[in-house]
């Protein structure tokens, strides 16, 4: 039955435009009051203000780009010309301009000093108060002296109060207001003032003020940039030639006036030396093989002509054929003649000489190329020689030519220093007479034919837009700080229980609520409970609850007349209905029916009576049992079995049994009742009853497990009602 508060829930809900709608008009004197009250103090603001003139003259700004040989360095897109230009205009130094140009702070300072005279009171008020605030606020600001403090207040010095022309500019800057035109140069610039004639005069002198202020700019810059570059460009003189002559004696002190020749023939010559050391390196070692193979073969004569040196040798290889030839002649010889024949003799004599010229021979060969191997050692010691020499020369002259690099370098540097910086002064003095911008006035400042401010027809719409905003505003903001009940789908949506019905608050003077619905019988009123009786008819599948319970969180929030009322509705359908007045603290149902409660209920369930307490209501088919004597333990009364026995018995000789019971949250005699009954039935008071006090409640009658039959809301106002239920109240209203 009961639903645990979700605020997620809520927040997923989609905006209901209509209950806006019912919120404004349940709070339409808020509006109504709140949008008067703004809109008329925007009509005395409006009508009280004093009218303000407003004038203003155009111009045409646009940046002077000059001729392509002097001002071609500027870009031609400046994104933030235009901008700097309205903060000239707008700046101290054009105002003070204008007041100068136009003696506003002698001719024309009536104008400007008028209205800050403050009047007598005023300022005697003032200075009165000052003159007493002055010690306390000494006294707290105060702080404790040292001597680092007092020596540095007494270097502090005193700002000089502003004259008149700095008040004046002021003044202006307050006035001014300056804008472009979309998508152009042109700055409009308007001056506003209670005189349209001082409005007009200012308007056309800020711009002659803007147009000197220009030219002194550029003159003052200008002049600063030709002494700065002055001053310079003689430093970077000096520079220059301290640098050259440094230069000059180092190439006298270290000979270089050919150092890049030097530079360029030492590099071809160690490469031709490490050529040369390769190819001793290489002989070398090729005869160092050829003398290796010439050891290894001894003395031996044979071995040393199979050296393939000694093999290509064309002197031994004609001796080795000449000596062939003299064994053939011996051999031919040695068939005819004997060993001693002459010729024999001679032929051995000759291959003997032979044999010796090829020792010989080859001793030599072998003589020469031993000679060529010292000689290939010795040309590759001295090539050695020659390159580590040279590679020195090298780095030194690499040295030195580093230096001299660097000084010419310096030379370079400080001589292009200097000339862009003569060029630049030439160039400055030659533009120092023209100005960085252009302007030309497109139109002068016309006297203005009627006020700028205040704008009547503007402010008044304003004033009544702002009211109705503001009234809507502070009703939501009021219904926001109202934490009370205020319409029943919030109870159903919080709690899961249904609400029976909703009483519409009856506006006007009534005797009683209670009999209002026998007056009355078609008014939205008894229809209202018409539709609670239906819903308490089907509150159960198999049938009507015979025994219910009517409660609410607090007092005066209606329960007593919902009691009386839905008994009648019952009784109307044919019904028998009996009401228990179960308040045996603050009984009202005697006062509402008019009967006598001396003996009732506390009676019967103190046991001092054993009594019929049941009376017949006058005048109506309805029953009651009043509450009887106020006991002194009411709580253990209502929570006795002779409490539970007689609502046992009177469910057996009545219909419907209702119990009027006292609020939930000042007593525990309903969550004691409520184990007795059906279905509890709980009155809400739209606007009274908080959300804190229901939600206590509901807890408490849940934690006791009781039966909710719904809610009734009570106290609706008229619109409420109606929009609830769809349009009865007003089908009703000419039978009310």
């Amino acid at each position: 039955m009961y639903k645990d508060y979700d605020p997620q829930e809520f927040e997923e809900q989609e905006i209901d435009l209509r209950a806006y709608l019912r919120i404004v008009t349940k709070r339409k004197y808020i509006v109504l009051t709140i949008m008067c009250i703004v809109f008329i103090a925007v009509v005395l603001k409006t009508y009280t203000t004093v009218p303000i003139y407003t004038a203003s003259s155009q111009v045409l700004v646009e940046k002077n780009y000059g001729s392509k040989g002097l001002e071609n360095q500027f870009s031609r897109w400046d994104p933030g010309f235009i901008d700097t230009q309205i903060e000239i205009i707008k700046s101290a130094n054009v105002a003070l301009k204008v007041v100068e140009n136009l003696q506003l702070a002698t001719h024309y300072r009536h104008y400007f000093f008028s209205e800050r005279t403050e009047t007598s009171f005023f300022a005697g008020f003032k200075s009165s108060v000052k003159a007493t605030l002055k010690p306390v606020l000494e006294k707290f600001s105060s702080e404790p002296e040292n001597e680092s403090s007092i020596s540095v207040d007494s270097k502090v010095p005193e700002l000089a109060p502003k004259n008149d022309k700095e008040i004046i500019a002021g003044i202006i800057q307050g006035g001014l207001s300056v804008a472009t035109k979309k998508n152009t140069t042109i700055v409009v610039i308007s001056y506003s003032n209670k005189d349209p004639a001082i409005a007009r005069l200012i308007a056309d002198a800020v711009v002659k003020a803007y147009m000197d202020e220009i030219l002194e700019i550029k003159l003052s810059t200008s002049s600063y940039s030709v002494k700065w570059m002055t001053e310079k460009a003689n430093e970077e003189r000096a520079k220059l030639e301290h640098a050259e002559k440094n230069l000059q004696q180092f190439m006298r002190e270290n000979d270089l006036v050919t150092v890049e020749d030097r530079l360029t023939v030492l590099p071809q010559r160690l490469s031709e030396f490490g050529g040369q050391i390769s190819k001793a390196e290489a002989q070398k070692k090729e005869l160092q093989e050829l003398l290796s193979q010439i050891t290894a073969a001894g003395g031996n004569l044979e071995r040393l002509e199979n050296i393939p040196t000694l093999a290509t040798n064309e002197v031994l290889k004609s001796i080795r054929e000449r000596i062939y030839k003299a064994e053939q002649t011996i051999q031919e010889l040695s068939k005819k003649y004997g060993h001693k024949h002459p010729r024999m003799i001679k032929a051995k004599d000759e291959i003997r000489i032979l044999n010796k010229e090829k020792k010989y021979e080859i001793e030599r060969v072998i003589s020469s190329i031993t000679n060529s191997y010292e000689l290939a050692v010795s040309k590759e010691s001295n090539l050695n020689e020659l390159l580590s020499s040279t590679k020195s020369e090298m780095l030194d002259s690499n040295e030195k030519f580093m230096q001299y690099q660097i000084m010419k370098r310096e030379v370079d540097s400080n001589r292009v220093m200097y000339d862009t910086l003569q060029n630049n002064i030439n160039k400055e003095s030659v533009t120092k007479d023209s100005s960085s911008v252009k302007i030309w006035v497109i139109k002068k400042a016309e006297m203005p034919g009627s006020p700028s401010k205040p704008n009547k027809r503007r402010s008044l719409l304003m004033g009544a837009i702002l009211g109705i905003f503001s009234g809507i505003g502070f009703a939501f903001f009021i219904e926001y700080l109202d934490n009370t009940v205020k319409d029943a789908r919030y109870l159903e949506d919080k709690y899961g229980v249904s609400v029976l019905g909703t009483i519409q608050e009856i506006s006007g003077k009534i005797d009683k609520i209670e009999s209002y619905i026998t007056q009355h019988p078609l008014s939205p009123l008894a229809e209202s409970y018409r539709l609670i009786r239906s819903g308490l008819l089907l509150s159960s599948a198999e049938h009507p609850p015979k025994t219910m319970l009517i409660t609410s969180m607090g007092a005066k929030e209606g329960k007593t007349s919902t009691s009386a009322n839905i008994g009648r509705m019952l009784v109307q359908g044919g019904n028998s209905v009996l009401i228990i007045d179960c308040d045996l603290r603050r009984p009202r149902l005697n006062k509402v029916f008019g009967i006598t409660s001396e003996i009732g209920l506390s009676s019967f369930l103190s046991g001092t009576t054993e009594d019929n307490i049941t009376l017949r209501i006058p005048g109506e088919e309805m029953s009651i049992i009043p509450s009887g004597p106020i006991p002194p333990a009411p709580a253990e009364l209502l929570s006795s079995r002779r409490m539970k026995m007689l609502i046992e018995q009177m469910s057996e000789k009545f219909d419907f049994v209702l119990l009027d019971s006292p609020p939930v949250e000042s007593v525990t005699d309903s969550l004691a009742l409520s184990q007795f009954v059906d279905g509890t039935i709980v009155v809400v008071r739209a606007g009274r009853t908080t959300n804190e006090v229901l939600e206590s409640g509901m807890k408490k009658l849940h934690d006791v497990k009781a039966n909710f039959l719904g809610f009734v809301l009570n106290g609706m106002k008229s619109h409420d009602a109606s929009n609830y239920y769809y349009g009865y109240s007003t089908y009703y209203s000419k039978e009310d």
